[in-house]
């Protein structure tokens, strides 16, 4: 497997300002939903590491699911358009306040699309938290209600987010260089 040093271009968030944002997200999330019943839904994968820090920074009861969807096609690194559920929810979401934690916001595709198809299951409330926000890069008009970082127009990967389904270990989001990126076969 090729080293990530190989190709990163600049380390886009540290894993400090990762810890400190997430915490500060807890603390605000916590606060907005004081003495609610929240559902926290991860979308699975890239969601995962940032979905289980984050609710370990709630001090408010809570429960979690997750959904796992794909815009991606094979072996592309822009999002084809079409998304579709591969895993749904267990959870009956009716009359209940859920928030939806996703890595990252980008063309706003896969997020306008599941919280439209949730929405249709009528929930209480349901609002979007995102570790990164790539607001120049919408195709589709949304706003993430909890935002951690706002970031330029790179491929990144790191905490969660991955290139090829690796490098989702590291503890810091990285912007990567392409052309330096050698694909595994």
């Amino acid at each position: 497997m090729q080293d990530y040093r190989d190709f990163i271009d600049e380390v886009l968030v540290s894993e400090e300002q990762i810890r400190v944002r997430v915490a500060e997200l807890g603390k605000q999330i916590s606060a907005d939903y004081a003495g609610e019943d929240l559902l926290v839904v991860c979308l699975l994968r890239g969601g995962l590491t940032f979905a289980a820090d984050l609710t370990r920074q709630l001090s408010i009861i809570h429960e979690l699911d997750c959904m796992s969807l794909s815009s991606y096609g094979t072996g592309n690194y822009a999002s084809s358009g079409n998304v579709r559920v591969n895993l749904d929810l267990i959870t009956n979401i009716e009359g209940r306040h859920v928030l939806l934690v996703e890595d990252i916001a980008d063309s706003g595709r896969t997020l306008s699309h599941v919280l439209t198809l949730l929405s249709t299951r009528e929930p209480k409330s349901l609002r979007s938290c995102v570790l990164l926000d790539k607001k120049m890069r919408r195709e589709v008009p949304m706003v993430a209600d909890y935002v951690g970082f706002d970031i330029p127009d790179k491929y990144v990967f790191g905490y969660g987010i991955d290139i090829d389904e690796r490098y989702r270990h590291l503890s810091f989001i990285g912007g990567a260089d392409l052309d330096k990126y050698i694909k595994p076969e």
